[in-house]
């Protein structure tokens, strides 16, 4: 089972105030200690909403919204892409998080293949496949 381990933003990290050589210590430690278990597939931390944008869908119609956005709560400062054997078992490496101080992760699954039952044809597998295969083969 693959899940997204969701870094919820903070006043500090939408103003930029970027973590403390402890933390960074720390979050390296913990990170090693996913690679040795198998765990860690990716993970990235996110600058502030005010480098961002956001697209707005309306019929045709595309609208770009320059960040920054004001629901602080709602944005994402980093995120982890997790393999584990179940939610328990991510459950248990995210209570070893480097984190304190009101920090809020969010944990959710991501969907596989097999998920998506009869609608998800063969013709579609295979080019879901076919697609993810050669992005994965581009990158450095």
């Amino acid at each position: 089972m693959r899940f997204m381990v969701i870094v919820k933003a903070s006043k500090e990290s939408e103003a930029g105030v970027m973590p403390s050589q402890q933390l960074l210590t720390d979050m390296g430690n913990y990170n090693e200690a996913l690679v040795k278990a198998g765990v860690l597939l990716a993970g990235e931390g996110l600058h502030p909403s005010s480098k961002g944008a956001r697209m707005r869908f309306t019929g045709k119609e595309r609208t770009v919204i320059d960040g920054p956005f004001s629901e602080t709560k709602e944005l994402i400062a980093g995120f982890w892409l997790w393999q584990v054997r179940s939610k328990e078992e991510a459950l248990e490496w995210l209570r070893r998080a480097p984190f304190d101080d009101g920090v809020e992760l969010e944990l959710r699954q991501v969907f596989e293949m097999d998920d998506f039952g009869a609608a998800l044809t063969p013709e579609l597998r295979e080019q879901e496949k076919r697609v993810f295969d050669a992005a994965r083969s581009k990158r450095p």
